[in-house]
């Protein structure tokens, strides 16, 4: 299949897939035309980098799991730099998490201690009246 094909396929772009390519992701042969051309199981590996990706992984750390791309991500076993790599990458998301979740936290206290005065103000603690008061 042409890179368009497989791009539709994968919901992705004809220049990820040539980025895929350039990190040495994905293979494709050229056509007599000089088009790419990539065989059926390209669809199952460019998932599972599209899996990877959106898991927190860089297109680097999915290098780590080229045993894995082309099969089922649940049932392959993936090197061990590769679970090392993404137990980083779980930490890096969770000090994320909290720096926002405190980050929320802190912006909730000061709209609720500025609400106090002004009656008929929303509470802050009530999510309906902040997604209200956001829109």
């Amino acid at each position: 299949m042409r890179i368009g094909e497989l791009a539709q396929r994968t919901g992705t772009t004809a220049r990820a897939l040539r980025h895929y390519e350039q990190a040495g992701l994905l293979t494709s042969r050229r056509a007599h035309n000089g088009y790419r051309v990539y065989d059926e199981a390209a669809e199952v590996r460019v998932r599972n980098i599209r899996y990877l990706l959106e898991a927190g992984l860089t297109l680097e750390d999915a290098g780590f799991f080229t045993a894995c791309l082309d099969g089922d991500m649940a049932t392959a076993p993936p090197s061990q730099e590769g679970l090392r790599i993404a137990y980083e990458r779980l930490a890096v998301l969770e000090a994320r998490i909290a720096a926002q979740a405190a980050a929320r936290d802190r912006l909730r206290a000061a709209l609720r201690d500025a609400a106090r005065p002004a009656a008929g103000a929303a509470d802050p603690d009530d999510d309906a009246a902040v997604h209200v008061a956001a829109a």
